[in-house]
């Protein structure tokens, strides 16, 4: 069963390292063109070891809500995808750090945030829980950026708190016409059984081979099939393999779609917005980046990375941060 679910899920990981250069003009719909290895790794990211040292909580109603931080000034949000957690943007911290105060908090129900008993972490759970962390730490208004589930999260953030939002940065992720997107069914489904730990999670925890094949978290997800090391798949894994229940719990409530009717809003919104997309992600809808182009009053357009797949952000923080000093410039 695991092995069917799985390739329905993913298919074969894709084995060149692909992002871009920025266009003459950094807001045009371009195509991405190959980056090296070595281009990828110009500045070396903070380490697994590392990031556990800097981890700070802030105690909000929701939970001690687990986050790093880096830089200073205005404020930059960085929200994960599932299944992982802040570390996801180590690269993109320390990139952008010396512009903003960056901050990548663990989402309710993923990583090292300690979830208060009984509380929700369905997506406007999440929302309103960062609304909470933001005010704690008296933090008016950020730049979001955001990848995967966390994409869905920063939509519905922007609508409901617009002012709040100085613009907003958006990779592979939800969209109104694909939430959830029908390839997180069977995560799901398991999920309801109380099974997806056990027969996906769990194993990539204890076998980090299995974890970077074609049927694991790397293959499906990672564009470099070397990606994630096995000290990134511990970050990632260990804490929601511990507390399934929680984790359970946070894919049931991707079991509707969260984002019907921020059209509307989306379409009269302020805020400037710039889509980045991995062409290679076999999860959402190829069709998702230009309809959210489309539907962003003030989109900057679009930027496809090609054949990167959807954790592409963790892998291209140079992409990121190229982006994000051009649309904060505009901002």
């Amino acid at each position: 069963m695991q092995r069917r679910q799985l390739l329905k899920l993913g298919g074969l990981a894709a084995t060149s390292w692909l992002a871009a250069g920025l266009p003459a003009s950094p807001f045009a719909t371009v195509s991405a063109k190959p980056l090296t290895r070595s281009d990828s790794a110009a500045l070396p990211a903070l380490t697994a070891a590392q990031w556990h040292a800097e981890r700070r909580w802030q105690h909000t109603r929701f939970g001690e809500i687990a986050y790093v931080e880096r830089g200073s000034g205005a404020t930059a949000l960085f929200l994960h995808g599932f299944p992982l957690n802040g570390f996801q943007w180590r690269g993109a911290l320390e990139r952008l750090a010396p512009l903003r105060r960056c901050l990548a908090p663990d989402l309710l129900g993923l990583g090292y945030t300690r979830v208060a008993e009984g509380q929700s972490v369905a997506p406007d759970a999440q929302v309103q829980m960062l609304a909470a962390f933001l005010d704690a730490l008296q933090i008016e208004q950020v730049d979001l950026v955001a990848n995967d589930s966390g994409g869905a999260v920063a939509q519905l953030f922007a609508v409901r708190f617009p002012q709040r939002v100085r613009s907003l940065l958006l990779t592979n992720c939800d969209s109104e016409i694909d939430c959830p997107p029908p390839a997180l069914q069977p995560v799901i489904d398991l999920a309801k059984q109380e099974q997806f730990v056990a027969q996906w999670l769990a194993p990539w925890l204890a076998d980090p081979v299995l974890a970077r094949s074609p049927q694991g978290l790397g293959g499906m997800t990672f564009t470099d099939p070397q990606h994630p090391d096995d000290d990134t798949l511990d970050m990632y894994l260990r804490p929601l393999v511990e507390n399934a229940p929680r984790t359970h719990a946070y894919a049931i409530g991707l079991d509707r779609n969260v984002l019907e009717g921020v059209e509307a809003s989306l379409r009269v919104s302020k805020m400037p917005a710039r889509i980045l997309w991995g062409t290679g992600d076999t999860i959402f809808s190829a069709r998702a980046p230009d309809y959210l182009d489309e539907v962003f009053a003030q989109s900057r357009g679009v930027r496809r990375i090609e054949g990167a797949r959807l954790f592409w952000p963790e892998e291209f923080p140079d992409v990121i941060a190229e982006e994000a000093r051009a649309l904060w410039q505009g901002a």
